[in-house]
């Protein structure tokens, strides 16, 4: 049994977040999308948490559900106590800005931390990701003192603004942002700038969890990236818990559920993957920027340094082609891991609804489309990953399928993303024709 879980996203009490993200939004997209487990996100919020204390009940030990789920949703969705803080600070004489999430095995620990931060001036009305000024490891150990069964995971790791290994703002290794509290930090969320098989050339890496979430700030962009845990359990319903999910990402022996495999954005994709700077139109390789320099050769100044230039930096090893597996399941969908088989695989995905909008060229009609295509089919993710492509073709036509089929199989060609533009992602999704012939580009 498979468990989709998005474990990081923000509701409408925080900065450029839709309004309409209010828990029954986000239970009624999580259900569209085929997602078991979510985020509450933004529980330090005062106003919000009163919302998940009114709306939610405990259904397992450290999971809820709504109360009274809106009329339109067709599955249960639960729901996890994730909060995401922004800690901006002085370390050793120089600044940093971390992102962190916490997640909390309850109401009643959630009350005691926001108390915490509320006595040591925090600020948490201002925003859903509030600002404080407490370091990365006086958090940790804040957290960890209230309730030891607390996690701490450094979100989007690799962003350059505010980040773990950020480039602008980040440390160069957990050791140095955590000291000796880096052995409680079992896991980092990548971002969407990079993959695992990113982190897989970092060394302390090694036996931490690579986990994806989506940091969602609308009910669309829910699941873009999300993790996918194996249940262990012998009986039928699988009734996780808080702890099952802690221990998975903790990669406890004995543990009910563990990480089966993790869905990315291509990080090409991602706002920071490359450098450059946006202003002047500059977009440089690692390879370029190893050649030129850091330096806008425009205006002069330093660049944006992106995603894949700040992984080599910290890199121990470099992951060849001859390392990575790429393996096609029955239906199509590839896994890429590594050849040892020590890592956990991770596959490559297009949200269904971007997909729709560049078939259709018009919101209205990919909205329609969507509908449309849930109803027929299933769930986005059972429509993306696992149902046969000629089930598709039959029931939503051809270009959709063939579509489909090509991003299953990781045939995709993308304009790398840098300083806060997107990349733009490709795929042939014309028949077969001549050489000369002028194809039909999807995006």
């Amino acid at each position: 049994m498979q468990i989709i879980a998005d474990l990081q996203l923000h509701s409408k009490y925080a900065r450029a977040t839709s309004p309409k993200m209010d828990l029954f939004e986000i239970a009624r997209w999580s259900a569209k999308k085929g997602i078991d487990v979510i985020a509450t996100g933004d529980w330090t919020h005062p106003l919000w948490f009163r919302e998940i204390t009114t709306h939610l009940k405990e259904v397992s030990e450290g999971l809820y559900s709504l109360k009274k789920p809106a009329s339109d949703q067709d599955r249960e969705v639960k729901f996890l106590l994730s909060t995401e803080i922004s800690s901006i600070y002085s370390q050793n004489g120089r600044g940093y800005r971390v992102h962190n999430l916490i997640f909390s095995p309850s109401i009643e620990v959630c009350k005691k931390i926001i108390a915490e931060l509320m006595r040591r001036g925090a600020k948490l009305m201002s925003d859903g990701r509030p600002i404080v000024g407490i370091s990365s490891h006086d958090l940790l150990e804040l957290i960890l003192t209230i309730d030891e069964n607390c996690l701490l995971i450094p979100a989007h790791a690799w962003t350059p603004w505010f980040a773990l290994y950020g480039s602008k703002s980040g440390f160069d290794s957990i050791d140095d942002c955590f000291l000796e509290l880096s052995k409680h930090i079992y896991a980092i969320e990548t971002g969407l700038s990079s993959d695992p098989r990113m982190n897989w050339q970092v060394k302390e890496l090694d036996n931490r969890s690579i986990l994806s979430f989506s940091d969602a700030h609308s009910g669309p962009k829910l699941g873009r990236e999300a993790t996918v845990f194996t249940c262990n359990m012998k009986h039928e319903a699988c009734n996780i818990s808080y702890a099952d999910i802690v221990a998975a990402i903790r990669q406890k022996p004995k543990s009910h559920l563990k990480i089966g495999y993790t869905i990315e954005f291509f990080p090409e994709e991602g706002k920071y993957h490359y450098s450059g700077h946006r202003v002047c139109n500059i977009r440089m390789s690692p390879q370029e920027v190893k050649k030129n320099g850091k330096i806008c050769p425009v205006c002069k100044r330093e660049m944006t340094i992106g995603v894949e230039n700040r992984v080599l930096d910290l890199s121990t090893r470099d992951i060849a082609e001859t390392d990575v597996l790429h393996k096609q399941n029955k239906n199509g969908l590839t896994f890429v891991g590594d050849r040892e088989g020590k890592r956990r695989p991770f596959v490559s995905l297009i949200p269904l609804l971007e997909i729709l909008l560049h078939l259709t060229g018009s919101p209205t009609g990919a909205t329609r489309l969507y509908d449309s295509a849930l109803n027929n089919l299933g769930t986005e993710f059972d429509i993306l990953m696992s149902l046969p492509i000629e089930q598709i073709q039959s029931r939503q036509g051809p270009e959709l399928a063939n579509a489909i089929a090509k991003l299953r199989r990781r045939e995709v060609s993308i304009e790398p993303g840098y300083d806060g533009v997107f990349g733009k992602i490709a795929i042939d999704i014309s028949e077969p024709k001549e050489k000369n012939e002028k194809q039909d580009l999807l995006f």
